[in-house]
């Protein structure tokens, strides 16, 4: 399985597709991991290309060193140091969720490496003081032991899956066999995070601006305003009746999205 080393920690990640095809990079949300994205590898493969996936600190498979603390700039290095192992140059960047904030991150950081960015339910600002407080009740209550995990799925996935029984009882099998400790970092990393809204118009490259109908947290406001402040984005595509976890519910109406921006990137290099 492959790993690549970075500045405190030892992230993996897959690789589909062959190594010529143009390339797409998926960034998963927070408490998922790759595996999210398999509806829309399943997908991209069949179109022709390349596709990486990778476990962000904290998450999935990848390793992090205990207790160190690290930003989405991290992560974005992180991106990076993947693309770099795979021997991929330049690549249109998916994410969901926080993988949306590492993936702004990477266009900032490298421009020249980022063909296009498909944000599936995420924002560019900040945490604001309510929903500061929130996080630190949940993962106050994540990290001890003595809290039925039980419980706090309960709550959870609804929000943060959305869909079905069936579409969250993967995720809450993960999340109970998980470390849950461990995720101290990840959740400092994700309340603390820093507004990009100031700076969205550096990022010029085409991009793509979906969310679930549902969603609660990337809400329509945030979405507008992220798209808004891009400076080559089309409208808000928003998916009916789905909700934050949009590509793993709704997969068909996602990847139907995600073929549109595709081909629309495609018709534009073609002219």
């Amino acid at each position: 399985m492959p790993y690549v080393d970075t500045d405190g920690a030892r992230t993996f990640y897959t690789s589909s597709g062959d190594q010529g095809r143009p390339a797409v990079v998926l960034s998963h949300g927070f408490f998922m991991d790759l595996s999210m994205f398999a509806p829309q590898v399943e997908y991209l493969e069949a179109r022709g290309f390349r596709v990486l996936c990778w476990d962000a600190r904290g998450h999935g498979g990848t390793v992090t060193e205990p207790d160190r603390p690290f930003s989405y700039w991290d992560s974005a290095r992180d991106l990076l140091a993947v693309m770099d192992a795979a021997g991929v140059e330049s690549a249109i960047l998916g994410g969901m969720s926080q993988g949306g904030y590492a993936i702004l991150r990477t266009a900032l950081l490298a421009p020249e490496r980022v063909d296009a960015l498909i944000l599936l339910d995420t924002e560019a600002d900040a945490s604001n003081d309510d929903e500061k407080a929130a996080y630190h009740e949940l993962f106050d209550s994540w990290t001890n032991p003595e809290v039925p995990l039980e419980l706090l799925a309960d709550g959870l996935a609804p929000q943060l899956i959305g869909g079905t029984a069936a579409d969250q009882a993967p995720w809450r099998a993960k999340w109970a066999a998980s470390d849950r400790p461990s995720i101290r970092q990840a959740a400092a990393c994700l309340i603390e995070r820093e507004s990009l809204l100031d700076r969205l118009d550096e990022i010029i490259c085409p991009a793509l601006v979906l969310r679930g109908e549902l969603d609660a947290s990337s809400t329509a406001e945030k979405s507008a305003a992220l798209a808004a402040k891009l400076a080559n984005a089309d409208p808000v595509v928003t998916i009916p009746g789905a909700g934050h976890a949009a590509n793993w519910t709704a997969p068909d109406l996602v990847n139907e999205a995600i073929g549109g921006f595709l081909t629309g990137l495609a018709s534009s290099a073609a002219r």
